[in-house]
């Protein structure tokens, strides 16, 4: 059996990820030629071709795909490994990576990160806003946020706040000129403010329950966001009605800014979870992170 080296595999690993060699060799402090000749002599020794090269890109091939995923998961837990070991000289420390969406932050994630930075200086917290149900293993980020019916089972997941749900609102300038909807059905007759989670996937339907069915209607409008904080800001501008976290549209309604309508239509969501691989060696300061977050009502 042909002898290969971790170095060979960890090399492999960071073009199939970057799918690119000059990439690759920056984050592995090596240059291109060199890491083009890594590969081509493990290719050499295994006897298969696991990267297609063209003048332009660089991908796995079907072997590669396979050998990545069988190694990928391997090497994610070494550096969890050795990243726990070298916390445990020390307070918590290193970077946190969250993918999530803006609202998420607003309403979870704001309100306890002055005190946990403050608490945790040695620990750096980075959040990539995404509506596009990102998969956290692949993307390597160390956890991400859902609702908790859209979670795996796989997945470990930690209630991160209440159940919640989505509201219609709009400003007095909206219904100044239109007058407010009856039904939800009625909708399809109004000026609405979109939002679109994916650039391939569809705009979001408006979902709403009414003696226990649930239905969703499909409106319309001229505007379409992939956040939700842009379709708030348009209602308060009168653009339209919009479809937000009840949460997030309180002070508008409070200060008069908004108007809220069809309440008694608008059902209740499960509540915003935490959730990465049950497979992952928690460090302290992503155990540190989970305590801080963890929904206590």
């Amino acid at each position: 059996m042909a002898h290969t080296k971790v170095n060979d595999l960890q090399a492999f690993l960071a073009v199939a990820r970057d799918q690119s060699f000059t990439k690759a060799a920056d984050r592995l402090g090596i240059t291109p030629s060199a890491l083009s000749h890594t590969i081509r002599a493990l290719e050499e020794r295994l006897g298969v071709r696991l990267l297609a090269r063209t003048t332009r890109n660089v991908a796995p091939t079907e072997a590669g795909e396979r050998l990545m995923r069988s190694i990928a998961p391997l090497f994610d837990q070494i550096a969890a490994e050795v990243e726990a070991l070298g916390e445990l000289r020390d307070k918590p420390r290193g970077t946190i990576r969250i993918t999530c969406t803006d609202d998420q932050i607003e309403l979870c994630l704001r309100p306890m990160l002055a005190r946990f930075l403050q608490d945790y200086p040695d620990i750096t917290l980075e959040f990539y806003v995404d509506y596009g149900f990102t998969n956290v293993v692949e993307e390597r980020f160390d956890a991400g946020i859902r609702l908790g019916e859209a979670i795996s089972k796989d997945m470990i997941a930690v209630r991160i706040g209440p159940d919640w749900r989505l509201v219609v609102v709009g400003s007095p300038a909206y219904f100044d000129r239109y007058p407010a909807p009856k039904s939800p059905h009625d909708l399809t007759r109004h000026a609405c403010v979109n939002i679109r989670h994916r650039p391939s996937g569809a705009i979001y339907a408006w979902e709403f329950e009414r003696n226990g069915k649930a239905f969703t209607v499909r409106v319309e409008g001229q505007l379409v966001f992939n956040s939700i904080m842009h379709v708030l800001n348009a209602a308060v501008d009168g653009i339209g009605l919009a479809y937000v976290p009840e949460e997030l549209a309180a002070p508008y309604l409070a200060d008069g800014r908004l108007k809220q309508v069809l309440s008694h239509w608008c059902p209740y969501f499960q509540g915003y979870h935490l959730y990465y691989p049950n497979r992952r060696q928690a460090s302290p300061a992503f155990s540190a992170f989970v305590e801080a977050i963890k929904y206590q009502g």
